[in-house]
């Protein structure tokens, strides 16, 4: 059985990025995680451990739009971002969850922040 390197590289990354941020019932923690093929995104409040919202792009109203990843991604973005506004929720913090900031993960931080939330 060969090890994954990649995987491990950011899980240690994600590890180190988690001891720095922490997500509340009033501010929670937007985490990111990026497949091959689509995204994820969730509203986590870290005090009680749930999750508030999650939203993806294999959602049937997401997965209908026609576009590239990244354009699915800034809808992910903004889709999030209205379920934090239904949910009464105007700040978060960012969690990119150890993947570089840029692309699809940068695409998802533009889309809320253009639906209304702020980091």
């Amino acid at each position: 059985m060969s090890i994954d390197h990649k995987v491990i590289r950011r899980q240690k990354l994600r590890w180190r990025i988690r001891t720095k941020i922490h997500g509340s019932a009033q501010k929670p923690r937007l985490s990111v995680f990026r497949s091959n093929k689509d995204i994820y995104a969730q509203l986590i409040d870290d005090n009680t451990g749930t999750t508030m919202a999650s939203v993806n792009s294999r959602q049937k109203d997401l997965a209908s739009n026609t576009g590239t990843k990244v354009e699915k991604s800034m809808l992910v973005g903004k889709a999030i971002a209205q379920k934090a506004k239904d949910l009464g929720i105007e700040t978060c913090v960012f969690d990119r969850g150890g993947y570089l900031y840029h692309g699809r993960v940068k695409a998802v931080a533009d889309g809320a922040r253009e639906g209304g939330l702020n980091f």
